[in-house]
Parts: structure tokens; C-alpha cells; sequence
């Protein structure tokens, strides 16, 4: 068992709508949690709206089960004028253990964008 680096951002269950033909949960579904747990991460370091433009390195280690609990977590690694690089990891536990085990992560990159769509500088806190 490793442990998360990051703070908790998203906790969630698997249900069987969630599932691929295989019947294990579709990368898809958990790709999609760890983007809005990234980007819960990109809107509150850029104080508003903020894109997705690019996902680094993701590698699906271990299959995520129907029932599994999900836990995501995430850290801002790095911004530039605009941008934010954001790592989350994702690890699954079986309802009824205690062990949990990462399942995948990646490097989300994410622009801060301005009322019109346009990528915009990213301010200091308020």
C-alpha cells in the first residue's frame, strides 16, 4: 500500500453504470473523476475558469471493481503565467477492507481562461 501525496478531493463509489464490457469499471469513468478532481484543484489556485488541455502519462495499473470506493487525490505541482500542472492519484478500496491500493495517476494540465474562453493570466489569491 503507498500513500497519496496531495490533499483528498474526491471520494466516490463505482456502480455498475460505470462498468466496461468486461465488467471491471471503464478507464473512461475514473479518467473523468481524476479531471474534475484536478480541476477543483486549477479553479481554486486560479480563482475562476479553467480548461483542460492536456493529460501526462497515464498508466491504468490495477482494475477498479463494481462497489470499490474511489479516493482521488491531487496537488498542484507547477503553474506558469496561465497554466498549472496538476498530479492526481486515484486509489480504490473494496467497501468492506481496509487496504487500499493506487489504481492510476497523471499530470493534468489545465489554462486559466477569462469570461470570453481566452486563456487569461492567473491572479493571486482573494
Amino acid at each position: 500500500m503507498s500513500d497519496p501525496e496531495g490533499e483528498p478531493v474526491i471520494r466516490t463509489v463505482a456502480m455498475p453504470a460505470d462498468t466496461n464490457p468486461a465488467g471491471d469499471i471503464f478507464g473512461g469513468w475514473l479518467m473523468a473523476q481524476m479531471d474534475l478532481a484536478a480541476g477543483t484543484i486549477a479553479a481554486r489556485h486560479a480563482h475562476g475558469r479553467c480548461a483542460t488541455i492536456a493529460v501526462e502519462g497515464m498508466e491504468f495499473r490495477r482494475p477498479v471493481k463494481v462497489g470499490d470506493e474511489v479516493s482521488l487525490y491531487g496537488r498542484l505541482l507547477g503553474t506558469g503565467r496561465t497554466s498549472m500542472k496538476i498530479a492526481v492519484e486515484a486509489f480504490r478500496r473494496e467497501r468492506s477492507a481496509e487496504v487500499r491500493e493506487l489504481v492510476t495517476k497523471a499530470v493534468f494540465v489545465y489554462v486559466a481562461l477569462d469570461e470570453h474562453g481566452t486563456p487569461r493570466a492567473i491572479a493571486g489569491p482573494r
